[in-house]
């Protein structure tokens, strides 16, 4: 009986500690641009991410690492890429260029869920894995998880693609022919996973890494062709109202401007054609200069780009809505970002069928309508990206702000002093790790599996929960592709690559300039100077190639 007695008692300590440990949601979308979700001046419908933002906090300063691999490493980590292997995609270059090319998370490195899990949190994780087709969430830290372990892409139509891990697992879901579409599933298994959660004496994490709206651009028609009326109006109207909303709404103060479109890379004619449309170093065209059919091609598009957004925040909705009707809303900590900029992917076009596939093909007619289904693959192209970067200049692949910033939105009613506020303190990816540490109690480790664990590198947010204004200053680096950059304070030194000003660099005082738009390199030298031995030092540390020569 004592022992009974005791068991119990150890039990209530423990639901009472759960109970005291938030719930943890970090949703990650993939290629959506700074300012697609309403609360950050879209079109598009998120009325429930505008309604986490509105009772949460809205970070206008938020840093990613431009591309889906490295910003996945940085964010499930708290390193930067180049530490945990992932500093370009997953094909494995260490031979020639050192081990920050791996390709895969290395055992230098913990995971958010193996760190939550060692503290007694229950995990979970849903849509596209992206750190190493040859290593399994489930091998590191994830109790469950739904979703595809290879590539940057696959259907959404065909369920094919997807799986059930651990591989025993009978899947929750089953769904008959034409029922099928991986963004509405993965909302299905993220609201699965969170009730098995609360069946738990535990609390939970989940990690909901949507593939949307990423090529290929597929959503249903009905959804998408809500939107086509919005997009015939063209990216340079809609580029303006959503300025103008920015405005109104407090994000946009003195140290903004509103930008030019931006250029198109110089992507030249590859085996399948001219992968810029015509438009390689030009910069993208104005709306009305373009014909008819063409405009239509491009508005079938972003209206499918917007649907695919539409369907995530459809999902946010169903999930808010069971964590508030089960009472555990208040004491959950949800996250929200994207993994990097728009995409420019191949010029104002777009492309079809593949990566480089089918750069100029028009389509009308029954093709049209086509768009967004299963047997089509198309891209949103570099004009409407622009419009989903307003007002920050360029895309993924460069670190400008408008490859490396993203709306992030945090909702912790709990947890979050003076909700429904603009945080202007700059934060990164690195940040989620020691932010979701310390709002659970987890213990970052030393070691993990026998395996020395590199010192984290991000700051928590928690002081910025608490109600303070700013984080400390520090210094963050970036570098992808060779397009590199540094930001100390309110200065950032940032360079193109063989694709946009080759590797000039430039200077930006955002405290000023926040769009990037007056470029002070030849009247500060010396700050110029100092700013670029800084990220040469941090280069050669993280072993950027060719800063750090690899040992042969």
């Amino acid at each position: 009986m004592r022992k009974m007695i005791l068991m119990l008692g150890f039990m209530g300590l423990l639901s009472v500690h759960a109970a005291e440990r938030p719930n943890v949601i970090m949703i990650l979308v993939d290629d959506m641009g700074y300012s697609d979700v309403g609360a950050f001046g879209g079109e598009v419908r998120t009325p429930h991410l505008d309604a986490l933002a509105g009772n949460g906090l809205r970070f206008t300063q938020s840093y990613n690492f431009a591309r889906c691999c490295p910003s996945r490493g940085a964010l499930l980590t708290g390193l930067y890429p180049h530490q945990v292997g992932l500093a370009f995609m997953t094909g494995n270059q260490s031979a020639t260029k050192g081990p920050a090319y791996l390709g895969r998370l290395n055992n230098e490195c913990i995971t958010l869920a193996e760190v939550l899990k060692e503290t007694g949190y229950n995990t979970y994780g849903v849509g596209k894995w992206h750190v190493g087709g040859s290593i399994s969430p489930i091998s590191r830290g994830f109790d469950e998880y739904y979703g595809y372990l290879k590539g940057h892409s696959a259907n959404q139509w065909d369920k094919s693609e997807y799986g059930r891990f651990p591989s025993d697992r009978t899947p929750e879901f089953s769904y008959p022919d034409g029922a099928f579409y991986v963004t509405d599933v993965f909302n299905d298994y993220a609201l699965e996973f969170i009730k098995q959660g609360q069946q738990k004496e535990k609390p939970f994490f989940l990690y909901l890494a949507h593939s949307s709206p990423h090529f290929p651009l597929h959503a249903p028609p009905e959804t998408r062709d809500s939107y086509l009326d919005t997009y015939r109006r063209g990216w340079d109207v809609l580029r303006k109202e959503r300025y103008e909303r920015q405005e109104q709404s407090g994000l946009v103060t003195d140290s903004w401007r509103f930008t030019e479109r931006s250029d198109v890379p110089r992507d030249g004619k590859g085996k399948f054609g001219d992968i810029a449309n015509g438009y390689s170093g030009q910069q993208n065209p104005a709306w009305d200069t373009l014909d008819a059919d063409r405009r239509e091609d491009l508005a079938y598009r972003m209206a499918t780009f917007a649907a695919m957004i539409e369907h995530v925040d459809r999902g946010v909705g169903r999930m808010v809505a069971h964590l508030k009707e089960t009472g555990d809303l208040d004491n959950t900590l949800i996250l929200f970002t994207s993994d990097n900029g728009a995409c420019y992917e191949w010029g104002p076009f777009g492309f079809d069928e593949g990566s480089r596939k089918g750069i100029n093909t028009l389509h009308k007619g029954e093709a049209l309508r086509k768009v967004g289904t299963r047997e089509t693959h198309h891209s949103v192209g570099s004009g409407w990206s622009c419009l989903s970067n307003t007002p920050f200049r360029m895309y993924k692949h460069f670190n400008y702000e408008g490859g490396n910033s993203s709306p992030l939105i945090a909702h912790w009613p709990a947890g979050i002093e003076q909700a429904d506020r603009w945080v202007r303190s700059p934060v990164n990816l690195i940040d989620m790790m020691p932010t979701i540490c310390s709002v659970s109690g987890a213990t970052y480790p030393e070691e993990y599996h026998g395996n020395p664990i590199l010192p984290v590198e991000g700051i928590s947010l928690k002081p910025l929960f608490d109600g303070a204004e700013k984080l400390p200053e520090r210094t963050l680096f970036f570098e992808h592709v060779d397009s590199k950059a540094i930001r100390q304070g309110d200065w950032k030194l940032v360079s193109g690559n063989k694709r946009y000003k080759s590797k000039r660099w430039e200077l930006y005082h955002l405290g000023e300039d926040r769009c990037e738009t007056k470029d002070l390199i030849q009247s500060n030298p010396e700050k110029a100077q100092q700013l670029e031995a800084l990220w040469n030092e941090w280069a050669v540390r993280v072993k950027v190639y060719p800063y750090h020569t690899p040992e042969k």
